[in-house]
């Protein structure tokens, strides 16, 4: 059980019509939500990957949704910017971002938000060390896509080792802020909702 499913629990989704519903509603929802903290975008000059709200959201959005719904919210948030929506970092769209450099990360965002919704689904998000060990999962998994995708960009003499200097390097202070901000945010939320329901 992740966190959407304790705050809009089954017992308000009687008929499979209202199921359907709700998940379209928390999937939609969350790819909303990703393509806000897009719009957080910090451009550095030395790279062609910015300084994002998109993986805080992801890593949140696949915690909450669980690995299902959340790996299809961010997919969702992926085709709507490949169609044309304003929704990628800095309100950028079309399908050529998806086969530039940053199109690695921007898959990478769909797997992340699986892994960290299949650990959550596990209980990871509810201690602030597990939930520190998921949202580090998730981005490592962000990388793994990222990184060989942006060094074929880089070719040449820069290739791999270009890419983790400008796609990874300079973007682990932020990455560590924003783990440690998920790890304040999803254990003191189970705990609210826990005690509401106890109510």
């Amino acid at each position: 059980m992740v966190l959407a499913d304790t705050v809009f629990p089954e017992s308000m989704r009687r008929t499979q019509a209202r199921q359907l519903t709700a998940n379209v509603l928390l999937i939609l929802g969350g790819s909303l939500f990703a393509a806000l903290m897009a719009q957080i975008a910090i451009p550095l000059p030395f790279t062609p990957v910015p300084i994002t709200g998109q993986t805080l959201a992801v890593l949140l959005v696949g915690a909450s949704l669980g690995s299902r719904r959340g790996a299809l919210s961010i997919a969702a948030y992926v085709l709507e910017g490949a169609l044309g929506l304003p929704v990628f970092a800095g309100g950028a769209a079309g399908i050529s971002r998806l086969q530039g450099p940053t199109g690695g990360y921007l898959i990478g965002f769909i797997a992340a938000a699986f892994i960290t919704g299949w650990l959550a689904e596990r209980g990871w998000d509810r201690r602030p060390l597990s939930t520190a060990l998921a949202m580090l999962a998730g981005n490592a998994v962000i990388y793994l896509f990222g990184l060989p995708w942006l060094a074929l960009f880089l070719g040449g003499f820069l290739g791999p080792k270009g890419a983790i200097a400008l796609g990874l390097l300079p973007f682990i202070p932020g990455d560590l802020l924003k783990l440690a901000l998920a790890t304040l945010l999803l254990p003191s939320t189970w705990w609210i909702v826990q005690n509401i329901h106890k109510d």
